[in-house]
């Protein structure tokens, strides 16, 4: 362990550590002129790439153009979602029904009309039409029945809607 130490304080030891620090600094030095030089090729490539254009500010942007119609995207899906949610509350289903009210009236001038929505929920509308006058009367709908009585056409137009 002695020996060890005296040859660490030993000048030919400094002169050793001393050539070997010069030799890493004249690598550092070399090193960093070659990355000065790639680093002026690159540039210049990518100007020769992009027709004179700096191609890497070329990427930015349409990395920019990119990320903005993502984003437009998400808020285009998220419109469409809610529309979407909108639309099953809205009439999808429509069921009609012709008849003939009374006997003495011809041509089928009354009916019933369903229209429903996709839970089948909605109205049915029924126009009674005679010779001296015509009424219509509705009903609400929910999950395709009626709290109220439903006449055999009535029925009939709601059974249409649903597709049954």
């Amino acid at each position: 362990m002695e020996n060890l130490m005296e040859i660490l304080r030993t000048d030919a030891f400094l002169l050793v550590i001393t050539g070997f620090m010069i030799v890493l600094l004249i690598g550092i030095c070399l090193l960093l002129e070659k990355f000065s030089s790639l680093n002026k090729k690159y540039k210049n490539f990518m100007v020769k790439l992009g027709n004179g254009k700096n191609l890497e500010e070329d990427l930015e942007t349409y990395m920019y153009r990119v990320n903005k119609v993502e984003k437009q995207n998400a808020e285009i899906i998220n419109q469409v979602e809610l529309i979407d949610k909108d639309l099953r509350k809205c009439i999808q289903k429509i069921g009609i029904v012709r008849y003939n009210a009374f006997k003495d009236v011809g041509s089928d001038l009354s009916f019933a009309l369903a229209l429903l929505d996709e839970q089948n929920n909605g109205i049915v509308l029924n126009g009674i039409y005679s010779r001296d006058m015509s009424n219509i009367y509705a009903k609400p709908i929910e999950n395709g029945k009626s709290n109220y009585v439903v006449s055999e056409e009535e029925a009939q137009a709601i059974q249409k809607a649903m597709g049954v």
